[in-house]
């Protein structure tokens, strides 16, 4: 008796299983087909400003880059420069140095990820 139970429940595990299989399956082709940002909607860059090395990170021999997230209003200035990955000691001058970044005018205010880079010259 216990092993028809256990055949029938373990049946209908299976069968959940693969409705979940296909479902998250669907779920990935459908995020795949989905458009991203179109290539007219990238903001590109007409002034970059290069970052101050802070002076510990340059006696520490720190390099690397920051990413950062900023946001760029309609006329291309940065109002805003969040660091989102990278170094946290080279973070700070990142940020002060991509928010004097311009950036070719659009249509409206846009979030742009850009990468500062740190390398200590010979």
């Amino acid at each position: 008796m216990n092993k028809r139970i256990f055949k029938k429940c373990s049946l209908g595990l299976r069968q959940a299983e693969r409705r979940l299989l296909q479902a998250a399956a669907l779920a990935l082709l459908v995020t795949l087909a989905m458009p991203t940002r179109a290539a007219a909607e990238d903001r590109a860059v007409k002034v970059q400003v290069a970052p101050i090395y802070p002076e510990i990170a340059r006696r520490m021999k720190v390099t690397g880059s920051v990413e950062i997230e900023a946001t760029v209003d309609a006329a291309g200035n940065v109002s805003d420069a969040k660091t989102v990955g990278g170094n946290r000691i080279l973070a700070p001058a990142a940020e002060d140095a991509v928010r004097k970044w311009k950036f070719v005018p659009g249509s409206g205010i846009s979030k742009v990820k850009v990468k500062v880079n740190f390398e200590l010259s010979q």
